[in-house]
């Protein structure tokens, strides 16, 4: 084993136990929200599905990952490979739908009070647990190749193409099948990138605006202290900046793994780790930014909502 594979495995490890850390501080923080008898949000289911997803995208490929770094290469079978990557790709799916519908309904929350969005507010929370289960339905049914590609493998007989992944290789039996897939999950995350962005950029403006209409009650009480305003746009800023250029990072790294079968090896170990980037950081952004904490960062809302 050599210096660099030792490096990478402890990069891998250090971040697994910082993921894994995170995201069960985000889940014991709702246990003291809900023992010290605080009133639930709409938003608190959202992050929940949330973290499971997340607690699945770092140990589904870090794991084997880590493993394969201390020199097990090639230690999963067909059906164990094909299951670890299709664990992965439906927790994948949704963390990224999960974290987009987080940020629209914030952007829908606090948004002006005019009558089309009185009405979007009453019925948007109603469809928050239908959604968050049919998301995970939908990533299972697309998905679903993974497990495919296992079984046909051991069928046929033909010669396949092998798209190597340090723990294990994955059979491509079909390319132009393989593509499309590969294109479905590209416009997927597309998508995604875009309606977060929008939400985000709506929400920043619309806490300009509310600040610059109360910014006579700032200059009233002199303080060195950002406004509520600020921290929430700053809070948006950073949540929306870790989303996008992870999983756009993500998205690419991907796309070129699912075209090119054997890439180079910092590409290969780079991979697994831009992805676990967001779900390993966003617990602590969630939880320094839950308006139930002592300094709240998205105070603006409850403002907005008097």
């Amino acid at each position: 084993m050599s210096f660099f594979d030792l490096k990478i495995a402890a990069i891998y490890i250090f971040q697994i136990v910082l993921g894994t850390l995170g995201n069960l501080s985000l889940l014991i923080h709702y246990i003291c929200l809900h023992c010290r008898g605080d009133r639930e949000q709409s938003t608190d289911l959202i992050l929940r599905h949330l973290t499971v997803a997340n607690f699945l995208v770092i140990l589904s490929i870090g794991i084997p990952q880590t493993m394969a770094a201390f020199g097990l290469n090639d230690f999963l079978k067909d059906f164990e490979c094909n299951l670890v990557l299709y664990v992965h790709r439906v927790a994948r799916g949704v963390s990224i739908s999960s974290t987009c519908l987080l940020n629209v309904f914030q952007a829908i929350t606090i948004s002006p009070r005019d009558l089309r969005c009185a009405n979007l507010k009453l019925t948007v929370p109603k469809y928050i647990g239908p959604s968050t289960l049919l998301f995970w339905a939908l990533h299972m049914l697309i998905n679903v190749i993974f497990p495919i590609y296992g079984s046909s493998k051991r069928n046929n007989k033909t010669t396949s193409n092998q798209n190597k992944l340090g723990y294990c290789s994955l059979s491509l039996n079909d390319n132009i099948k393989f593509s499309l897939f590969t294109a479905l999950i590209s416009s997927h995350d597309v998508v995604c990138l875009g309606l977060m962005s929008w939400a985000s950029g709506s929400m920043v403006f619309i806490l300009y605006r509310h600040k610059q209409r109360v910014r006579h009650i700032y200059r009233s009480h002199v303080s060195h202290r950002s406004s509520p305003e600020t921290k929430a746009s700053q809070s948006i800023l950073v949540l929306v900046s870790t989303f996008v250029l992870c999983y756009a990072l993500s998205s690419i790294t991907y796309t070129y793994l699912a075209f090119f079968g054997n890439p180079s090896l910092w590409l290969l170990n780079a991979s697994p780790f831009i992805t676990r980037c967001f779900p390993t950081i966003s617990p602590f952004i969630f939880i320094s930014s839950d308006p139930r904490n002592l300094k709240n960062t998205f105070g603006p809302v409850s403002l907005l909502e008097k």
